[in-house]
Protein backbone atom coordinates (compact mmCIF):
# COMPACT_ATOMS: atom_id res chain seq x y z
CA UNK A 1 0.00 0.00 0.00
CA UNK A 2 1.24 3.49 -0.66
CA UNK A 3 2.24 5.61 2.29
CA UNK A 4 -0.05 8.49 1.41
CA UNK A 5 -3.36 8.05 -0.31
CA UNK A 6 -5.36 10.91 -1.69
CA UNK A 7 -9.00 10.39 -2.59
CA UNK A 8 -10.04 11.30 -6.09
CA UNK A 9 -12.31 14.31 -6.21
CA UNK A 10 -15.50 13.62 -8.17
CA UNK A 11 -15.52 17.03 -9.93
CA UNK A 12 -12.15 16.47 -11.63
CA UNK A 13 -12.44 14.48 -14.82
CA UNK A 14 -9.46 13.22 -16.82
CA UNK A 15 -8.68 15.08 -20.00
CA UNK A 16 -10.11 13.37 -23.06
CA UNK A 17 -7.54 11.85 -25.33
CA UNK A 18 -7.27 13.36 -28.79
CA UNK A 19 -8.73 11.26 -31.58
CA UNK A 20 -5.96 9.18 -33.07
CA UNK A 21 -6.40 7.22 -36.24
CA UNK A 22 -4.59 3.86 -36.17
CA UNK A 23 -2.03 3.58 -38.90
CA UNK A 24 -2.85 -0.05 -39.60
CA UNK A 25 -5.38 -2.54 -38.34
CA UNK A 26 -4.06 -5.34 -36.14
CA UNK A 27 -4.85 -8.73 -37.59
CA UNK A 28 -3.74 -11.83 -35.74
CA UNK A 29 -2.74 -14.20 -38.52
CA UNK A 30 -0.12 -16.24 -36.68
CA UNK A 31 -0.59 -18.39 -33.58
CA UNK A 32 1.57 -17.51 -30.58
CA UNK A 33 5.04 -19.03 -30.44
CA UNK A 34 4.24 -20.88 -27.22
CA UNK A 35 1.67 -22.93 -29.10
CA UNK A 36 4.37 -24.40 -31.34
CA UNK A 37 6.50 -25.23 -28.30
CA UNK A 38 3.62 -27.00 -26.55
CA UNK A 39 2.68 -28.98 -29.67
CA UNK A 40 6.32 -30.01 -30.11
CA UNK A 41 6.55 -31.17 -26.49
CA UNK A 42 3.28 -33.11 -26.78
CA UNK A 43 4.45 -34.82 -29.98
CA UNK A 44 7.82 -35.75 -28.45
CA UNK A 45 6.19 -36.96 -25.23
CA UNK A 46 3.72 -39.09 -27.20
CA UNK A 47 6.51 -40.69 -29.22
CA UNK A 48 8.53 -41.41 -26.08
CA UNK A 49 5.49 -42.94 -24.39
CA UNK A 50 4.72 -45.14 -27.41
CA UNK A 51 8.35 -46.25 -27.64
CA UNK A 52 8.38 -47.16 -23.94
CA UNK A 53 5.14 -49.10 -24.27
CA UNK A 54 6.49 -50.93 -27.32
CA UNK A 55 9.62 -51.81 -25.36
CA UNK A 56 7.48 -53.19 -22.54
CA UNK A 57 5.49 -55.30 -25.03
CA UNK A 58 8.69 -56.65 -26.58
CA UNK A 59 10.11 -57.51 -23.15
CA UNK A 60 6.83 -59.17 -22.12
CA UNK A 61 6.72 -61.30 -25.28
CA UNK A 62 10.27 -62.56 -24.84
CA UNK A 63 9.58 -63.91 -21.34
Amino acid sequence: MPDQTTPLSPDVSPEPLPETKPTRKYVENKPPRGLYVRVFIYVVATHVLLAFMSLLVIIAKTR
